[in-house]
């Protein structure tokens, strides 16, 4: 995103001045404070959560300074955020999950319902179920974080160990890559062969290992590219003087499988 955005910005002639705090948010804020004093013309954050940073938002605001979020979540005061909607990608990929499965079965669910774009992903899966009443539940697991792909690798050992019977299980639906490509792992050492992944975010990992016929056999890729562009389109309405056209905008994301996973 931040690649994509360096050019957009030179394409338009604009000075583009990254800043990587590396997740520390004390100093996050301490930059932003920075740039606001020499009178930037305005502020992008890159996959940062606006709440962490809600005082200097404010302050920006007070300058006349907008504030855009690429994939970052949307605050008051800040002018607008391009991310994917948590809710259609988790209905791509649950709809691709209980077609693939007959809409019967049991499935596990990993989730991390502290996330607010997980949150919204299994809070859509919630609906879903509800909807298709031959797929269970059998457990819900909160997957840990960091360290998901070995947390979630862990979990799904003890819970296919619980569950022996070579059909106690069918599907499991992860609600991001990394638990998804933790419980393949776990499901391929154990050869448990009747049992499929999904995932969501399309990570270049998960993606591997849906062209290569694991457990995983789909994901809903986000298009950050995609993001950076709908940002670029909104500074420029703001610095002709305009309106953004919405203050929370969708960059479309896509199913991925194994029939379009090498294109």
């Amino acid at each position: 995103m931040v690649e994509n955005l360096k050019k957009l910005a030179a394409y338009r002639g604009w000075k583009a001045n990254v800043v990587d705090t590396k997740g520390d948010v004390g100093q996050l804020a301490s930059r932003m404070e920075d740039v606001i004093a020499s009178k930037t013309d305005a502020i992008v954050l890159v996959s940062t959560d606006p709440n962490q940073v809600k005082t200097q938002i404010a302050k920006a605001k007070s300058k006349n300074i907008p504030v855009f979020g690429c994939d970052s979540g949307y605050i008051d005061g800040m002018a607008m955020n391009a991310t994917s909607d948590n809710a259609e990608m988790s209905k791509l990929i649950s709809d691709y999950l209980f077609k693939t499965i007959g809409s019967k079965g049991n499935i596990v669910v990993l989730t991390y319902r502290a996330h607010p774009g997980v949150l919204k992903r299994s809070e859509t899966l919630d609906t879903l179920l509800k909807q298709n009443t031959g797929v269970k539940v059998i457990t819900e697991q909160q997957v840990q974080v960091p360290g998901p792909i070995e947390s979630a690798r862990k979990q799904t050992e003890s819970i296919l160990l619980a569950n022996k019977d070579e059909n106690a299980i069918t599907a499991v639906w992860a609600g991001w890559d990394e638990p998804a490509i933790g419980a393949a792992q776990a499901i391929e050492a154990a050869g448990r062969k009747n049992i499929i992944v999904t995932g969501i975010d399309g990570n270049s990992q998960a993606v591997d290992m849906i062209k290569k016929g694991s457990p995983l056999v789909a994901t809903v890729k986000q298009n950050f590219s995609g993001m950076a562009e709908i940002v670029a389109k909104q500074m420029d309405r703001v610095f002709g003087g305009q309106q953004v056209e919405q203050t929370e905008m969708y960059a479309p994301a896509s199913l991925i499988t194994k029939e379009n996973a090498g294109k």
